[in-house]
């Protein structure tokens, strides 16, 4: 009989637990289901090049995590960091519109009467 291992944070960061192959199981649908769920995840299918799927898992590798949750962080800092892009651009040109209208009515106070 193996000797029980504690179960604290040391113990599951050293591997001391949860590396054991004996005690794993695949998760049952409903069990993907719930995460995907509470993770607000959706299964989706992508066709990439060999080499980049490579270079993605030496990079988890590197910072200890799966490739896909790499994907899944690398994917939100691009969609987050083109969004504010976004907003950056349309702030300025409506900034910009807003410069040059207060110029127009500057240039032609006439036209603040008509609209």
């Amino acid at each position: 009989m193996s000797k029980r291992i504690e179960s604290t944070t040391e113990a599951w960061e050293s591997g001391h637990l949860g590396t054991n192959e004996a005690f794993v199981k695949v998760a049952s649908e409903e069990t993907h289901d719930a995460l995907d769920k509470c993770m607000d995840l959706k299964l989706i299918s992508i066709r990439l090049p060999v080499s980049l799927i490579e270079e993605f898992k030496i990079i988890a590798d590197y910072n200890q995590i799966g490739y896909q949750p790499l994907i899944r962080k690398m994917l939100q800092r691009f969609a987050t960091a083109e969004l504010k892009k976004m907003a950056i651009e349309l702030y300025g040109m409506s900034k910009l519109e807003k410069e040059k209208e207060q110029e127009a009515l500057q240039k032609n106070p006439e036209m603040k009467k008509a609209s």
